[in-house]
């Protein structure tokens, strides 16, 4: 299984990057919303987090053709597995219909937005209802995902917001709220070291707007 690929970014296409390895070259299938991400790294090093599946059906008599699917995160891959898994969605599906960053689509799903969802490519309104169905429940972290382009983004560590977000939890607070008061933190665009600074630096934003 190969879980990552690292490589000197040759070449984009609507739906594959070139990566250079030598002595190899590697195509990989991106969506969307990742080949806009990569669009200013041609001739650059990159590190894509990847999915290996194989192509075809050989019960049908079609050829098995190994293929990579890459994202820039692991949270991104992980998504992509549980849209995946999804009856009736499939992996050329899912990277058909992945034009938003993974945030956005995670917020649909969570608000069980079908219309906004099956505004997706290839995602009509019973697939969305499938979707929201099977994969509601677990779309909190990836609704938290912190957004490449948004203040301080490049600031947080991996995984304090969603330890923030699963304390936030324990501490009494609904799924709703505990997402509000993380993406209201993050907009200040300061750096918070782990779990425990978020946390204080939210009780503290939320004292400030009491006593003002």
């Amino acid at each position: 299984m190969i879980t990552k690929i690292n490589g000197l970014l040759l070449s984009l296409t609507d739906d594959t990057a070139t990566l250079s390895i030598p002595p190899f070259e590697y195509e990989v299938a991106i969506p969307e919303f990742t080949r806009r991400q990569l669009q200013g790294e041609i001739g650059k090093s990159i590190s894509l987090h990847t999915i290996h599946y194989i192509e075809g059906n050989a019960a049908q008599g079609s050829r098995l053709v190994p293929k990579l699917v890459g994202f820039l995160s692991t949270a991104e891959r992980d998504f992509f597995e549980l849209f995946c898994s999804v009856d009736g969605v499939g992996v050329k599906k899912a990277l058909r219909a992945m034009t938003r960053p993974v945030q956005d689509t995670a917020v649909l799903i969570e608000q069980q937005d079908a219309k906004g969802l099956s505004g997706l490519p290839g995602v009509g309104p019973a697939t969305a209802e499938k979707i929201i169905a099977t994969l509601r429940r677990k779309m909190p972290r990836f609704a938290l995902l912190v957004r490449r382009d948004a203040p301080g983004a490049d600031l947080q560590k991996p995984g304090v917001v969603d330890e923030t977000f699963q304390a936030l939890i324990v501490l009494g607070h609904s799924e709703a709220d505990a997402r509000k008061l993380i993406e209201q933190v993050l907009a200040g665009g300061k750096k918070h070291k782990d779990s425990e600074a978020m946390i204080q630096a939210i009780y503290q934003r939320q004292t400030g707007q009491v006593t003002s």
